[in-house]
């Protein structure tokens, strides 16, 4: 009994002294949702919890910060510099604002901002990265997804500082309440490094919902044969207002732009709602969408690995089912 306590306040102890940066993602016209799944991670390891806001045009994301529960400081870097998000000028960012609050745990979310800029900031500080974390059991312990998906690992990080990037589909979002948080400005002066410039970036548009923040998810693979067949999935999903996803064998096929890839290589998505039509489901498609609540499988192969994993499994001729479907749903 005398050791638990002992245990006990010990634990607590740790957590009152456990300091957490997390690195906000937004597009300088709003915080994008991912953040507030970082952020509940954030709330699990304990301690205080700053954020670090950094752009062109950080106001937009900074209000909807300010209803975020659980902050202590909100910080922003507002400068030219940051045009485009280059990991190398965040990177350098990050270096200075650590070596002035020193922080026990640099966290951002395993997205792809979050994977170029994370390595870079923990070789800068000599440690190493923990990626992909689905579980933070402790501030020093964490379980993290590899080879795929097909294993989970429990790791204990020996190093100073944390680096963690941590899986969106795994944590719940954060609830926007009614925050506290201090404002706080800072310096870009030094965080110029001139190893990247920012030209332009061309963003595909579209009127259905962001992939990975979807509640529904249609995707398909290299059963639909072509790309012009994918026109069937896209009156699936504008019927029940969802995103389209593919695999990645209907990407190198060229079927559709590697933005829809769904997998380990693609984005990781959790929809209530994931369809995949004409998928197999080779484990690196199953990675990126095996946490989704209801899966349902249309594949004529009654084999196909897809099947395993399917709470509902229709063995059809897709070309058959999913015009059926979306007349049904008319």
């Amino acid at each position: 009994m005398f050791f638990r306590q002992i245990t006990s306040q010990f634990s607590n102890h740790l957590k009152r002294c456990q300091s957490t940066l997390v690195i906000a993602e937004h597009n300088n016209e709003g915080l994008l949702p991912i953040t507030q799944n970082a952020l509940t991670a954030a709330k699990q390891l304990g301690g205080d919890i700053s954020i670090l806001v950094a752009g062109t045009k950080c106001q937009p994301a900074v209000e909807g910060l300010l209803k975020a529960e659980g902050l202590s400081k909100i910080l922003v870097a507002e400068s030219d510099i940051f045009k485009g998000f280059t990991a190398e000028n965040l990177t350098q960012l990050i270096l200075t604002t650590h070596t002035q609050f020193k922080y026990t745990h640099i966290l951002a979310a395993a997205s792809s901002f979050g994977k170029s800029l994370l390595p870079r900031v923990a070789a800068k500080l000599d440690v190493s990265p923990v990626s992909d974390v689905i579980q933070i059991k402790s501030p020093d312990t964490f379980v993290r997804s590899i080879y795929a998906g097909n294993a989970i690992q429990t790791l204990v990080a020996k190093d100073p500082v944390k680096i963690l990037s941590v899986r969106g589909t795994s944590f719940e979002a954060s609830k926007l309440g009614s925050g506290s948080a201090a404002i706080e400005k800072l310096s870009a002066e030094g965080c110029d490094t001139g190893l990247t410039t920012f030209i332009s970036q061309e963003l595909s548009k579209s009127d259905r919902p962001d992939l990975t923040s979807a509640k529904t998810v249609v995707s398909g693979g290299r059963g639909l044969k072509s790309g012009d067949n994918f026109k069937l999935l896209y009156d699936l999903a504008d019927k029940l207002n969802a995103a389209v996803g593919a695999s990645r064998a209907a990407v190198d096929a060229g079927y559709v732009p590697n933005d829809l890839q769904v997998g380990q290589t693609g984005k990781i998505v959790a929809p209530d709602l994931y369809i995949a039509v004409g998928i197999s489901g080779a484990i690196q498609h199953l990675a990126g969408m095996k946490d989704s609540k209801t899966i349902v499988a249309i594949n004529k192969d009654p084999e196909a690995p897809i099947f395993q994993v399917a709470d509902f499994g229709l063995v059809a001729d897709l070309f058959k089912a999913v015009p059926e479907l979306t007349e049904k749903l008319k």
